[in-house]
């Protein structure tokens, strides 16, 4: 049976990385339902346990889910996809799309047979970004640098203040400065805060490196899975919920107004 016309799509992310999913997104489904869930009050999801994410997700999951109700819902944080994407297919009965490294496609496009992975800690060291090497990129050399600095980074960067070039200098050379790192051609910016600093990266990587993620094959695939299901016929203001935090509020909504959002929540 489909779902209700007004029925949802809910994005879920740590903080407001999952924005550079929402975008492509919207693009292909302009009328579609929006809501941004952001867990501030987890944030940064890189630098917890895989126990703690594998527990703290599915839960909050559960809770949006029982409050907004949407058609489907997107991972689009990549540390809690590899980390927690089964543990809440297993726990929801509804379709989700989850967020995972670029490794196939960068695989494809690297002349040089080096692939970096720049993501979270948590994320470059997970067993699952083993395996799509493995399987996608098994005769190329793929070299992963976990920056604890980027998210934070994107995050002020949105918020409209200045970015640290130090941390995009780090980001970059923990990648160029591992044994040849400097044939490096293409970086999978494998965290969804990242490509909000892709002009920063870019400048310091160089014009001979090509950044890419997987926002473009995310929104197709939430495109797809929703094919034939009824929508508005015209856009609605979008809600974005954030988890209460003691250490940072929500951004204004000016920052959130040209990804359609028109209204601000706390769960």
């Amino acid at each position: 049976m489909n779902p209700a016309a007004d029925a949802p799509i809910l994005f879920f992310d740590s903080g407001l990385g999952g924005l550079t999913v929402l975008g492509p997104t919207r693009a292909l489904l302009p009328t579609a339902p929006i809501v941004y869930a952001a867990d501030y009050a987890g944030l940064p999801y890189g630098q917890k346990s895989e126990a703690e994410l594998a527990a703290r997700v599915p839960a909050l999951l559960g809770r949006l889910v029982e409050r907004y109700q949407p058609r489907l819902a997107v991972i689009a944080c990549n540390t809690a996809s590899t980390i927690a994407l089964a543990h809440v297919r297993a726990a929801l009965d509804l379709p989700i799309v989850g967020t995972v490294p670029a490794i196939k496609p960068a695989a494809a496009l690297t002349r040089t047979g080096t692939i970096g992975v720049l993501g979270t800690e948590a994320t470059v060291r997970q067993p699952y970004v083993d395996d799509l090497s493995a399987r996608f990129a098994g005769d190329k050399r793929v070299l992963r640098y976990g920056s604890p600095g980027l998210v934070t980074a994107a995050e002020a960067k949105l918020c409209g203040e200045p970015v640290d070039r130090q941390v995009i200098a780090r980001a970059v050379g923990g990648l160029r400065d591992q044994p040849g790192g400097d044939a490096i051609d293409v970086i999978v910016l494998a965290c969804t805060h990242f490509p909000l600093l892709a002009a920063e990266l870019q400048a310091v990587a160089g014009p001979s490196v090509r950044l890419i993620d997987g926002a473009e094959g995310i929104a197709r695939r939430v495109a797809d899975l929703t094919h034939g299901q009824p929508w508005p016929a015209a856009a609605s203001p979008g809600i974005a919920a954030f988890t209460r935090s003691a250490e940072r509020l929500p951004p204004p909504l000016a920052t959130l107004a040209p990804y359609g959002i028109g209204r601000i929540e706390t769960i």
